[in-house]
């Protein structure tokens, strides 16, 4: 269900490396899209596993028999009937069920290029105070990338704040969101500080922090050090 992204060896060939700060506006552009794709890639997978931990404590087996079929028909391409049955358990399913079931609406708005939904969705996933904070903070996450061109910096900032800290689950993605605001902002060191900070994490993943040393790079900060021993 979930787009697939661009490629980041393209984009990383395309970064100039004396990008001049009008460059950099139009790098945010660029790579913001491409990063978008990136973060939008396993929500197909988050589903599936939302799914899993529901079987492992049930709460209504009807439900969880819905959302197995309302699956197995994206898997075979029978989306007409698909979009409903998600609503319906988004609306009566419970805390697990109703997740999954936002996030794979989600996912499908997406696909069917329905982007202003599928934000809607993350922003009704991310405010359920009643859901577990680990489910909310990963919408908060996809929400703000779909909207990361539509929204001005400071916001993509101030809401990425509690997710962009060393050490924390979603440093890697929260952090790039966050550089990215920061070139749009034309703060061309904090966004190579940051980009440098996430290449130095080794509890980030070793693809994001390869891509994390490239692009500080080009913004004039050294992280070569914190390359990941399978990306040199």
């Amino acid at each position: 269900m979930a787009l697939p992204p661009q490629s980041g060896e393209t984009f990383l060939r395309e970064v100039d490396e004396n990008l001049r700060r009008d460059e950099l506006q139009g790098l945010a552009k660029r790579y913001g899209g491409w990063l978008i794709g990136g973060l939008l890639m396993f929500l197909a997978g988050i589903g599936g596993w939302l799914y899993w931990q529901d079987r492992q404590r049930s709460e209504s087996a009807e439900q969880s028999e819905i959302l197995a079929q309302t699956y197995s028909d994206v898997g075979a391409g029978k989306m007409s009937t698909v979009p409903p049955r998600l609503d319906t358990l988004a609306s009566d399913g419970g805390d697990v069920v109703r997740a999954t079931a936002l996030f794979a609406r989600a996912a499908v708005a997406i696909e069917q290029n329905d982007r202003k939904l599928a934000v809607s969705k993350f922003r009704e996933l991310a405010d359920d105070t009643s859901l577990a904070q680990p489910h909310r903070d990963l919408a908060l996450l996809r929400g703000t990338a779909l909207e990361f061109d539509s929204i001005k910096p400071e916001e993509v900032i101030a809401r990425m704040q509690p997710l962009a800290k060393p050490g924390l689950p979603w440093f890697g993605s929260a952090g790039e969101l966050t550089a990215l605001a920061y070139i749009k902002q034309g703060k061309k060191l904090e966004a190579g500080r940051l980009f440098a900070a996430i290449a130095a994490d080794k509890q980030v993943p070793d693809s994001i922090r390869a891509r994390a040393v490239q692009v500080a790079g080009t913004l004039g900060v050294d992280a070569s050090a914190s390359l990941p021993a399978s990306a040199q």
